[in-house]
């Protein structure tokens, strides 16, 4: 999959609420919006696309030391494109609009303020008719 070396646009402003100031050593804030060093960057591979050619990024915030459970930030330009979920994801939308559509055609629009989970084996399409950006929390069963 290649990776476009111009950076990504600041993603708009969003309220996320109150930031831990005093955190205890084992509890990790995730800054919002994301903050810090550049995104991860790239473009969808042709097979997986539908329409468009989104560019995506992600602000990785936390992986466990067994690489199977992670949380970040994650935003993508309009487009859409087939998914298949081998991990379990808690999203929250924070800004923009998406349409994510099951393999046997049931759809569901989300937007800012929406949060969902999104079960393993899931495959269908995610579809963003205005850039998204959202919270991820990502768990990945180890065989």
């Amino acid at each position: 999959m290649g990776r476009p070396s111009v950076p990504a646009p600041r993603p708009q402003r969003v309220d996320c609420g109150q930031s831990l100031s005093r955190s205890p050593p084992d509890v990790i804030p995730a800054p919002c919006p994301p903050v810090g060093p550049a995104p991860e960057q790239w473009y969808l591979p042709a097979e997986k696309l539908l329409a468009g050619n989104p560019r995506q990024s992600l602000w990785p915030h936390f992986q466990n030391a067994a690489h199977n459970f992670s949380t970040g930030h994650w935003q993508s330009e309009p487009g859409k494109w087939r998914v298949h979920y081998t991990e379990d994801e808690y999203c929250e939308i924070l800004a923009g609009r998406s349409v994510i559509t099951s393999a046997d055609g049931a759809a569901r629009t989300v937007q800012a303020g929406d949060r969902f989970v999104i079960a393993r084996g899931f495959t269908g399409t995610w579809e963003v008719l205005e850039t998204t950006l959202k919270i991820y929390v990502v768990y990945e069963a180890i065989p």
